[in-house]
């Protein structure tokens, strides 16, 4: 199984990576983040790109994948709501609509953080 992973310079992002890396179902894991992850290893490719809102269907490096691993963003704590409905929710929909037009059977699992709130009515964004 190929694997794109985002957010791997993060806590739970670099959990997963390991937990791909080690997996012997898992034989390539492309990490896409805006710095490197500092993570060394054969199965492993990096993919730095500035702004995931500038990724278009047209991207060689993202075919020929079966699932990705969402695992990008950030807390809430001292963001307006634009800017963090822009992270959170607008940077993932260009990303999986992205991946979804490149490889159209691919699994695209979002991974969020505790205290998120369906409801939309919680104390917390």
């Amino acid at each position: 199984m190929r694997v794109i992973l985002t957010g791997a310079t993060g806590m739970i992002g670099e959990g997963v990576l390991l937990e791909c890396l080690q997996n012997s179902e898992v034989f390539e894991v492309l990490s896409i983040s805006r710095k490197t992850n500092g993570y060394v290893h054969p199965k492993m490719k990096e993919y730095l790109v500035e702004d995931f809102l500038s990724l278009r269907s047209t991207d060689e490096a993202l075919k020929g994948f079966d699932a990705c691993f969402f695992c990008a963003g950030k807390s809430s704590a001292g963001m307006n709501e634009a800017d963090y409905t822009k992270i959170t929710y607008d940077i993932t929909i260009h990303f999986a609509e992205v991946l979804k037009q490149i490889n159209p059977d691919i699994t695209f699992n979002f991974v969020s953080g505790a205290f998120t709130d369906n409801t939309e009515k919680g104390k917390v964004m």
